[in-house]
């Protein structure tokens, strides 16, 4: 066989179900060893796709997510979903293919440097110079994905390597290591702490959900009592009816999770990073506090904020450690009075339609097998406020690197991980024009993804913050001029319909939960609405920002 057929046998052996991906000259051996391989592809129709739809695979598979690209503009269209992977830890694996060895640096057609522009935002890069190394290297690849913090990796192919012949042996996949466990003094240390604490408080975040230890987790809260927020990738950590989750911390978190972190004497962090979208003013969060951080990472531990008892290693035996009983009562009750006091209010007046409002209806009603997959913006803000999510892999968004056009790729990878769950993506009218293109693959598939278009005519975060801190100069945030999107996913095959009335609001749940195949809705809303509370820039996260909704 060659190294092309080798590879697609060896995705067989990794277990490898479906790969995304968009052919060219350079991977052209590869995509015809595909024809025999076990495996589905999907075309997409930007390579940027391909890496989103692997990511959003991954997030709710656990598996490794598989993107394919050709040399050159191929592969530079992979950058910003590897980046994306990165920031948020989520194990893929990409294979692009590049020009024959040797005509390697001499600026060939569609020749780039894939290994030197990715390596600052994969795990690892591997560039195949020999054949023999191909099997240590897809071996290798994998199991970097998944080990310790998870990460993408790229697998650079010359198209020599992918046609010369090798041995039919496959190398037997190799054993993933072991998850350490903390140490024992250090987890007595932590026990101490949360003895002694009188308003002790959870912070968790996506780590939860990438080690496997959401059910862990959250015997952890119910032994204990104690009272939680997560990060935006951490929703979903916590059950949806628990009274003392009190939603999402940080810049534009709820009001009860802001405060009670001020106000807490300890923090247990659970696989979170101290982002500073979470923290706010560094130096003053959590002032009072001091910190058990828990994280596979050790270069997290004590990198932003000093941590009295770091915990590296596996979070279940953390967790499990450290189920104690704990006499706060007091502060129970004032975290669930607080949760009461600033709880959203969805009687909003106007006529129109009212994206928290929606948003929480589509919630109240999906049941525990739908997930949602954002784009980034005021939508993605109101989706995290104001959705409940059953589980962390049920919330599919863009944290670290906030990529417009992540949504509806994502959506897609979802669906193929999880055929059994109703996927729903939310975007805005800004980032749905970033990936629209995948429409035509929505249709070729006949992928039953349900879209939420969220159209306020402009580019509404960056419009909420010229507002707000630019004296309203208005800036390149107008997309008034934006296309019918019912006509446009119509011309794509697309089912759709336009809403834009409160009472509107429920016939838009049902058609979202009860419509076979692909659909778009699309939902006019106001376009000077505002994302609310917000932490203003060089602010700590209890001085919140609020206003009225007109």
């Amino acid at each position: 066989m060659n190294g092309a057929t080798f590879l697609v046998k060896a995705l067989e052996r990794e277990g490898v179900d479906v790969v995304f991906g968009y052919p060219g000259g350079a991977i052209m051996p590869f995509y015809d060893a595909l024809l025999e391989a076990e495996f589905r592809h999907i075309l997409v129709r930007h390579e940027q796709a391909a890496a989103l739809a692997a990511d959003g695979y991954a997030r709710v598979s656990g598996k490794v997510g598989v993107c394919i690209a050709t040399s050159g503009p191929g592969a530079t269209n992979l950058v910003t979903g590897l980046a994306n992977a990165m920031l948020d830890s989520v194990p893929v694996v990409a294979l692009t293919g590049q020009v024959p060895s040797v005509v390697m640096g001499t600026d060939a057609f569609q020749e780039v440097d894939v290994l030197g522009i990715t390596l600052p935002i994969v795990k690892h890069s591997f560039l195949v110079k020999d054949i023999h190394d191909l099997p240590a290297v897809v071996h290798e690849a994998f199991r970097i994905a998944v080990t310790g913090r998870p990460g993408p990796v790229l697998i650079d192919l010359p198209k020599d390597i992918q046609n010369a012949e090798m041995p039919p042996n496959l190398v037997p996949r190799p054993d993933h290591m072991p998850v350490p466990a903390p140490p024992a003094d250090s987890l007595q240390q932590a026990a101490a702490l949360l003895a002694e604490a009188r308003r002790p408080l959870v912070y968790a975040g996506g780590g939860v959900g990438m080690a496997g230890a959401v059910e862990p987790f959250r015997e952890f809260l119910a032994v204990t009592g104690l009272p939680v927020v997560t990060t935006l990738k951490g929703l979903g950590n916590a059950r949806p009816d628990n009274d003392l989750f009190l939603g999402m911390l940080g810049m534009h978190g709820a009001k009860a999770a802001n405060y009670a972190v001020q106000e807490c004497d300890l923090l247990v962090v659970v696989g979170a990073r101290f982002d500073d979208r979470a923290t706010g003013k560094l130096a003053e969060f959590a002032p009072k506090a001091k910190v058990i951080h828990m994280d596979i990472d050790a270069a997290e531990l004590g990198k932003l904020r000093e941590t009295q008892v770091p915990l590296r290693g596996g979070l279940i035996p953390s967790l499990r450690a450290l189920s104690i009983p704990l006499d706060i009562d007091d502060w129970r009750l004032h975290c669930k009075a607080m949760a009461v006091e600033h709880a959203y209010d969805y009687a909003a007046p106007g006529k129109g339609i009212y994206a928290p409002r929606l948003l929480h209806r589509l919630s109240q009603a999906a049941g525990d097998k739908t997930i949602i997959s954002c784009d980034v913006g005021q939508h993605q803000m109101w989706v995290a406020q104001h959705y409940r999510f059953h589980q962390p892999n049920h919330h599919l968004t863009s944290g670290g690197l906030g990529t417009m056009g992540y949504g509806l790729p994502a959506a897609m990878g979802a669906c193929y991980a999880a055929p059994d769950h109703r996927v729903i993506a939310v975007s805005g009218d800004g980032s749905f024009m970033m990936n629209i293109q995948e429409l035509a693959t929505l249709k070729r598939y006949n992928i039953p993804v349900k879209i939420l278009l969220l159209d306020n005519s402009c580019l509404g975060m960056v419009r909420q913050w010229q507002d707000l801190f630019f004296a309203g100069r208005k800036s390149q945030v107008d997309l008034s001029d934006n296309p019918d999107f019912t006509r446009v996913a119509e011309a794509f095959g697309i089912p759709s319909m336009q809403v834009r009335r409160a009472e509107e609001e429920s016939d838009t749940v049902d058609a979202l939960l009860q419509t076979e195949g692909p659909l778009l809705v699309h939902a006019l809303i106001d376009p000077t609405e505002n994302v609310w509370p917000l932490v203003p820039p060089g602010a700590n996260n209890a001085q919140m920002m609020e206003g009225a909704r007109t």
